[in-house]
């Protein structure tokens, strides 16, 4: 077999596997049940969350945040509205004196 179409293949396929390892799922086009059921089965995910936006989501309970992070409710818009998901921070301690 000639070089030239087993280069041109192989550069198609190299291309398709970059493009979807950098994939990143969009949360506004998605509904909000659809967003929370992605962050429930994967554990935590990276979501475009703007045109030039996107955030690491958790879910509730779980040991996907580094310490002293924990999750944390956050807000995504969705194409059904806002969806209430979750984000690693750390904690505030806001005790009154």
């Amino acid at each position: 077999m000639p070089a030239r179409p087993i280069a041109s293949t192989a550069a198609a396929i190299l291309l398709a596997a970059t493009s979807m390892a950098y994939a990143r799922p969009d949360a506004r086009t998605m509904t909000c049940e659809q967003t929370q059921q992605l962050i429930q089965s994967r554990r935590a995910v990276v979501l475009t969350t703007g045109r030039n936006t996107y955030d690491r989501y958790v879910r509730q309970f779980g040991n996907e945040c580094d310490w002293p992070e924990v999750p944390t409710a956050a807000y995504v818009w969705t194409h059904d509205g806002q969806c209430r998901v979750h984000r690693c921070e750390e904690p505030v301690f806001d005790f009154p004196d």
